[in-house]
């Protein structure tokens, strides 16, 4: 989920340390050096650009490794310069649209993915296919997530622009819980009905304790119907993202399960309308046993809550067909010159895309600060990049990187679909239809989905 009240989730990627087995080393490159670079219309002669989401004055610790990096970046690379945006949030959904249409994005300028689409419709970023060679790992990069920077969403001979972090969400859920309901803290469940079947375990130990929530406000309640869809093996839309698509088996089937575990089985509690945060307080609270969400809930829950990361582990998105991913990257603005291009690309592989360097790879400098090192995202890489990296990081890992194991074991063999057009949108009406399967005990749950796809048909429809 993008935008709102998840917008900060995109923006968190940037402060958190990674995850074993997913980033760059230099030995595994293959395309240009990190740094210094080799000869190029860049090198020929003083370049200068504009970046966007330079971390704001209010972020103290990133401000600082972020001017740090620009530092050694200019030092590596004399002939360039770096204008960090600090422009807070880094992609405002209340501006963004207005900012692209008028011309006035960064040269090399922060993107959602769910930005990538209508960017390319707009005609206001730079394809970089020829300049694609010169993109550190380039043919390790997960392919899914390469395809939101392309027309079309496939590989149609054209790129316009760079992913360089992203986030899966699986099912969280306490291992202490499930310890003391007699289930195996190391196998979390795997299917829906698995799920079911200990969360009804985990209620009967009484006291409180929530087998199993979901959220069903401020967007939260359609992002989850989209993952739990995706899950199943169904979709939101039609491919040419004109039409709802989930107004089937699969979409009842959501509702289905979530209003039987409310009123049948009676393990998600009387509180419903949940938000983004309610659910980390609750498993903060040592009375929830599983939510779907994304390892980076374990660092806020962590951090703001004190909760050991040893409590807490993250298993795979049940049905184990499909799972959502978020995230984000750069595009580059067409108005930039060929020079402006090789820069960016330059600075985009040494802050995001390399091994030991950079705010998204550094982990010396993470384990330093005692931030985070472990966690599994961004999932960006396959093959030997992907391998090679999870040797840098186990040298730094501050984590008890075991409890995401089976999350990790499962990434490469599900599907990995990004989120609707105009999600945002589309989420506000899904929180309907999740809330009346969570609230009324009566609902007619295909009268809820019919009403839901008709509002989606609604927004698809009026999306130029």
């Amino acid at each position: 989920m993008t935008g709102s009240s998840m917008g900060s989730r995109a923006r968190t990627a940037v402060t958190v340390a990674l995850a074993a087995g997913f980033a760059l080393t230099v030995s595994a490159c293959g395309s240009s050096s990190s740094g210094a670079g080799s000869a190029s219309p860049a090198a020929n002669g003083p370049v200068t650009i504009t970046v966007g989401c330079e971390p704001p004055t209010t972020q103290a610790q990133p401000r600082a490794d972020w001017l740090a990096d620009v530092a050694a970046f200019e030092k590596l690379n004399p002939n360039i310069t770096v204008k960090g945006d600090d422009a807070n949030p880094c992609d405002d959904p209340a501006t963004f649209n207005a900012k692209l249409a008028g011309g006035k994005m960064d040269d090399v300028f922060y993107t959602y993915f769910t930005d990538g689409a209508n960017v390319v419709a707009s005609g206001q970023a730079a394809d970089i296919q020829s300049y694609a060679s010169q993109i550190h790992g380039l043919s390790d990069i997960q392919p899914a997530l390469l395809n939101i920077y392309r027309q079309g969403g496939t590989d149609s001979g054209h790129l316009y622009g760079i992913p360089k972090g992203n986030y899966s969400l699986g099912l969280v859920y306490s291992k202490t819980l499930f310890q003391k309901a007699g289930l195996d803290p190391n196998k979390p469940p795997t299917t829906w009905d698995q799920v079911e079947a200990d969360a009804i375990a985990i209620s009967k130990l009484g006291g409180g304790d929530v087998g199993y929530a979901d959220y069903s406000a401020a967007n939260t309640g359609g992002w989850h119907f989209t993952a739990e869809l995706y899950s199943r093996g169904g979709t939101m839309v039609t491919p040419d993202g004109k039409s709802a698509n989930f107004d089937d088996a699969n979409g009842l089937a959501v509702l289905q399960f979530l209003h039987k575990m409310r009123f049948t089985d009676n393990v998600m509690g009387t509180k419903q309308g949940l938000q983004y945060n309610d659910l980390l307080q609750m498993m903060a609270s040592g009375k929830l046993g599983m939510y779907v969400g994304d390892p980076v809930t374990l660092t806020t829950i962590h951090d703001q809550y004190h909760v050991s990361y040893d409590d807490m582990a993250v298993g795979p998105m049940p049905g184990e067909q499909a799972t959502l991913v978020g995230g984000d990257g750069y595009m580059f603005n067409k108005k930039d010159t060929p020079a402006q291009i090789e820069a960016g690309i330059k600075f985009v592989n040494y802050e995001f895309l390399t091994s030991g360097q950079g705010m998204n790879f550094n982990y010396p400098r993470r384990a330093a600060q005692k931030e985070p090192v472990g966690l599994p995202e961004p999932d960006l890489w396959t093959g030997a990049t992907a391998s090679s990296d999870a040797t840098a990081m186990a040298k730094y890992a501050n984590l008890p990187v075991q409890n995401f194991a089976s999350y990790v074991a499962a990434l490469p063999t599900m599907k990995l679909l990004v989120e609707p057009p105009q999600a945002q949108a589309i989420y506000a009406q899904g929180d309907k239809a999740v809330y009346g399967a969570l609230t009324n005990p009566n609902a007619n749950l295909q009268q809820l989905l019919d009403t839901f796809k008709a509002a989606t048909n609604s927004i698809l429809a009026n999306t130029p």
